[in-house]
């Protein structure tokens, strides 16, 4: 059977760890060739090297998708390594530690919006041209159930993901002439390096007990849980689907 992303190529913002290595990876093993693009730029790399050890082929490029030179830093290294670009994923993303919304400093909101929503932004600018010279592309935008169902103590962070959510909602109306789809991920708190930052607190089993009680599925989201809805937007199966917002959430916003 000819693996889903067959030729395709993809570039993964925050790849080098959490949901983007899962992708990262999942995408690989179905045949994509992927650009790994992460601030750290070492962890980047690890990610690539690991997929072509494993006989996959992958870059890696460092850079901050907040600032305009990096993303199209980015963008290029992907058409001038691989030839084109069919996928880009906006999963890139930070937040504010949990904490009353006026605690948020200025510069802490400005940099959460930079990071979270103007990446979206740039990525439009640089990758938008690269897809109509192509005739189609895709974008996945990483999001939060923090769109759909917000949570306490993370109220800033919680409208940069709304605004991810409008967002490609807003692309695929506007590029659709260009056959050109954008979908998003919803995923619920997980097992990631922000898992402590979402908590306001540390990780002890006591507050994975008062999180896990808002899901009925009973468990934290797995990077894995991710990377698996992010393969079904990249896939060529999912060619009639756009603006959608697909919550992998275990239940959290039913």
């Amino acid at each position: 059977m000819q693996p889903r992303l067959a030729g395709q190529v993809a570039v993964v913002t925050g790849g080098g760890s959490g949901f983007g290595e899962a992708i990262a990876r999942t995408f690989a093993r179905e045949g994509a060739r992927i650009l790994v693009a992460d601030f750290n730029a070492a962890a980047g790399e690890r990610v690539a090297a690991d997929l072509r050890a494993a006989g996959h082929e992958a870059a890696a490029c460092s850079g901050d998708v907040g600032v305009a030179a990096d993303m199209a830093r980015i963008v290029a290294a992907a058409v001038e390594r691989f030839g084109r670009l069919d996928v880009m994923v906006n999963n890139a993303g930070i937040s504010h530690p949990n904490q009353p919304m006026l605690q948020v400093t200025e510069a802490q909101f400005d940099r959460l919006y930079q990071v979270n929503v103007k990446s979206i932004y740039l990525s439009a600018v640089h990758c938008v041209p690269v897809f109509r010279r192509q005739g189609g592309g895709s974008f996945i935008n990483v999001a939060s159930t923090a769109a759909v169902r917000p949570r306490p103590g993370l109220s800033w962070y919680n409208g940069s993901k709304g605004a991810v959510v409008l967002l490609t909602k807003s692309f695929a109306v506007e590029l659709a002439p260009d056959k050109i789809r954008a979908n998003a991920i919803a995923p619920a708190i997980a097992d990631t390096p922000l898992l402590t930052t979402f908590m306001g607190s540390p990780d002890t089993p006591e507050n994975r007990a008062r999180f896990l009680a808002s899901i009925p599925l009973g468990r934290l989201c797995q990077p894995a849980d991710v990377a698996n809805a992010a393969l079904f937007f990249a896939d060529p199966a999912s060619a009639f689907v756009t603006g959608t917002c697909l919550e992998v959430d275990g239940g959290r916003c039913i």
